[in-house]
Parts: structure tokens; sequence; C-alpha cells
């Protein structure tokens, strides 16, 4: 059974981004260093790339340095946007993927009847919204099915963990991350208005030792319409 309080809309809930996207800012290529082992994320992009047909759009949310996520569909021929509120990761993503667009925005600035329109794609979301709190999590969901086109697929990983706004050193930093035990995770993606088609997990040790050890889990999900 799903736990916590759920907003209805954004205008109920108090978002608080402070110091997230400066840490980011601050880990920048470190990031990359300290998670070298990318095979969850290679695997579900893969997916994403061999099931959509050719010119499709393609949205990284979260799309940080760009490593892996955004350069493999740009490179396969897809037209792909990338969106961070992290000015540092985004003049890394921009060095790495010079093929693909970016933008400065998060989730909220993408919800339907926002103040960005970017249109409709297919998308990837890696790790971003474990950056949220539980109560906005189902809204950024809806926001994912509304960037979606009609039986668009949705790539996501998330951190097997039963924790919301949790503070925690990350790469010399903190930073506030949020999670679900996996039956938890997969009632909330449904919740959601998606079908999930896949799913893998990995156990995974960051290269250094203030992050510890975590379970990494990626769903490959269809938008039920």
């Amino acid at each position: 059974m799903v736990k916590g309080t759920y907003a209805t809309d954004y205008g109920l809930i108090r978002i608080d981004r402070t110091g997230q996207a400066e840490a980011f800012d601050a880990i920048g290529r470190r990031y990359d260093e300290a998670f070298r082992q990318k095979d969850g994320r290679l695997s579900a992009g893969a997916w994403l790339i061999a099931s959509l047909p050719p010119g499709s759009r393609v949205l990284d949310l979260g799309c940080g340095t760009g490593l892996p996520t955004t350069r493999r569909p740009a490179d396969a021929g897809l037209e792909v946007v990338g969106v961070d509120l992290s000015p540092g990761m985004l003049r890394l993503a921009r060095k790495s993927v010079p093929g693909a667009t970016f933008h400065r925005l998060g989730l909220a600035d993408l919800r339907p009847a926002g103040p960005h329109d970017l249109g409709r794609f297919a998308v990837a979301a890696f790790f971003s919204l474990l950056l949220l709190s539980r109560a906005e999590i189902p809204l950024a969901l809806r926001t994912v099915r509304h960037l979606l086109v009609p039986g668009g697929l949705f790539a996501l990983s998330m951190v097997e963990a039963d924790v919301d706004a949790f503070a925690i050193p990350f790469l010399g930093n903190t930073i506030r991350v949020s999670g679900y035990l996996r039956e938890e995770l997969y009632e909330v993606i449904e919740a959601g208005g998606f079908e999930i088609l896949g799913e893998s997990s990995y156990t995974y040790a960051p290269a250094v030792a203030d992050v510890p050890p975590e379970e990494q889990v990626f769903l490959c999900c269809r938008r039920r319409d």
C-alpha cells in the first residue's frame, strides 16, 4: 500500500530545491567518476532507442553531464532534449553532446499548463525523481505522462529505499533523496498512469567512500491511454 501524503496540484505543496542544484554544480565530473558502471542506464536506454521509430524525440529529465543517456539517442539519430537545474551539469552536457538541445528547467516547469511547453517526447528519467519529495513524485509522474506522445515510452530509475526527502552525504556535498521499496514503487508508477513493461535491478557500490552501496531499480514503461 502506498504510504505518505500526496498533493493534487503543485500549488498545494512547498517545493524546496535549496542547495540541490548547487550540490551538483560542485560535483560536476566527479559524478561520472564515482558512478562508472552504468549498465542499468545503458540497458534501459538501449530499450528506449530500439523501441522508437526514426526521427523520434527523446527528453532526458535530469540530464546531468549528458553521459550516457543524452548521448546515446543523439548518436542514434534521434532528436534529444535535456533538462537539468544545475548550470554546471548543463555546461558539461553541452560539451559532451553538442547535437542535443539543453534547457535549465525542472519538472515543475514542464507541468501541464505550466510556463514551458517543449512538445511531446519519449522520456528518460534516470535518478531524477529521487531528488523530489514523495509528495511531489506523483505530480512529476503526471507531468511525465503529459510530456509523452500517446502510448509513449518512459524509462526511469530509482534507488530502492524507504525514505522521503532524506538528507544524505553525497560526493562531499549534501542532497535530499526520496525512494520506495520495490512493491510500493510499482504501485506509484502504475497509479501514475503507466504500464510497466520490464524491470531490472543492480546492486551497485560507487567508487567513493561517502556514498553507500545501493539497489538501483530500472523500469521500462508505457503510458496508458
